[in-house]
């Protein structure tokens, strides 16, 4: 086993992180430096640094990243309408390049030898962190606990714990909580019954919407601005990135919005079952599509829908930092100088429905576009429209006899 004097690992004071640094100091004998991201996950961070400083480390940090994540990540995500395999808003996903970056940032910055992260050997979560590493810093030792060490299991884990005198958070019934990812832009859950695809999930697990059932009666109408294909008011209240998908999730949380129960299929092989509440986003996605609706060409968003599934699985898989993701980028961003407008949308029961649409780049006209009479449009030039698209279809029809 190499010799370490300091290592940076990605903590969270969960069960998982605040068992491997007590593991990587038993193991490796090295400083362990933490690392805690608020992405916007909504616990009080300053219990992870309280648990870290009880079990020995001095340096630690604990960052605010709430507004370079939903601007640099979530924002440009939204723009390509990313969806894995039609259904997953990627919340997990977009989070790890930016704590990989600022992990190899804050290794280079102490000197540290290596980082670490709380990612399984079963997971994505691994692949996506070491990649984000790599391409950082090509020379980076990272050390990743679930792929060496004999705790194969969260039973495991309970027992390492409890017979070091780690604390360990429980649910209301008494028993270690689902396996959760959250951030400003979701949260997820795994495990325990959910294991079970036919399984429904319990409804005292749900921590950001009600269900729609319980969800209010009466519709809720909001609108929301966009500025080149970023989303920047609602209610025409100019509203910094965090704070603008705070406040939708606020509003789509109350209104039954978010939710998703999907079984999804891992980078690594496996099919896994996962739940998630995402309720801003999945106000943005439908907002946006509106937007583009009006404001871009049949071909660019045509183009924009078969580029989307690809990039989808490129940030799926931890492919942030690849020439591919950014060359994709560039497209799709090239596309989004004219998404400028704003978005009326109806909230109801676990339902998004666009009622209204406008934009100073709008391409739709109502002159043409009307079922009136016009003197733009003659419909006798789709006679010869039409005879030229037929003319293949017609020639192998000859063929066939």
């Amino acid at each position: 086993m190499p010799k370490l004097s300091k290592v940076v690992l990605a903590y969270s004071g969960g069960l998982d992180t605040s068992v491997i640094l007590r593991w990587l100091q038993e193991t490796y004998g090295c400083e362990v430096i933490t690392f805690t991201a608020d992405l916007g996950q909504g616990e009080e961070l300053s219990a992870a640094k309280a648990k870290a400083q009880a079990m020995g480390v001095k340096q630690i940090f604990v960052e605010d990243l709430r507004e370079s994540f939903v601007q640099d990540y979530v924002f440009p995500m939204f723009r390509a309408n990313a969806l894995y395999e039609g259904t997953y808003l990627l919340g997990t996903a977009i989070a790890r390049p930016l704590i990989a970056k600022r992990q190899i940032e804050i290794a280079h910055d102490v000197g540290a030898d290596a980082v670490a992260h709380g990612a399984t050997g079963k997971g994505n979560d691994q692949v996506r962190f070491e990649l984000g590493y790599y391409a950082l810093n090509p020379d980076i030792k990272v050390i990743a606990p679930w792929r060496e060490w004999s705790l194969n299991s969260r039973t495991a884990l309970i027992g390492y714990a409890e017979k070091n005198q780690i604390p360990i958070s429980m649910d209301k019934r008494g028993e270690p909580p689902y396996s959760t990812d959250s951030n400003l832009l979701h949260i997820s859950y795994e495990g325990k019954a959910l294991e079970d695809p036919w399984v429904a999930p319990n409804e005292e697990m749900f921590t950001r919407s009600v269900s729609p059932e319980s969800a209010p009666d009466q519709p809720m109408r909001i609108e929301i601005g966009f500025q080149k294909g970023d989303p920047v008011s609602v209610d025409e209240e100019t509203l910094s990135p965090a704070a603008l998908l705070e406040k939708l999730n606020h509003i789509a949380g109350a209104n039954g919005i978010g939710r998703a129960d999907i079984v999804e299929s891992r980078f690594v092989g496996m099919k896994s079952r996962g739940v998630y509440e995402t309720p801003g986003g999945s106000i943005l996605l439908p907002a946006h599509r509106a937007m583009e609706s009006i404001t871009l060409d049949r071909k660019e968003l045509h183009l924009k829908d078969e580029l989307m599934p690809r990039y989808a699985e490129l940030i799926y898989d931890g492919f942030w930092w690849s020439p591919e993701r950014e060359m994709l980028q560039a497209a799709i961003d090239e596309t989004q100088k004219s998404v400028t407008g704003t978005v009326r949308l109806k909230l109801y029961k676990g339902n998004v429905v666009v009622e209204g649409r406008r934009s100073t780049n709008s391409l739709y006209d109502k002159d043409i576009a009307t079922f009136e009479s016009d003197q733009t449009y003659n419909q006798a030039d789709a006679e010869g429209f039409i005879r030229l698209n037929a003319l293949r279809l017609r020639t192998l029809k000859k063929r066939q006899g």
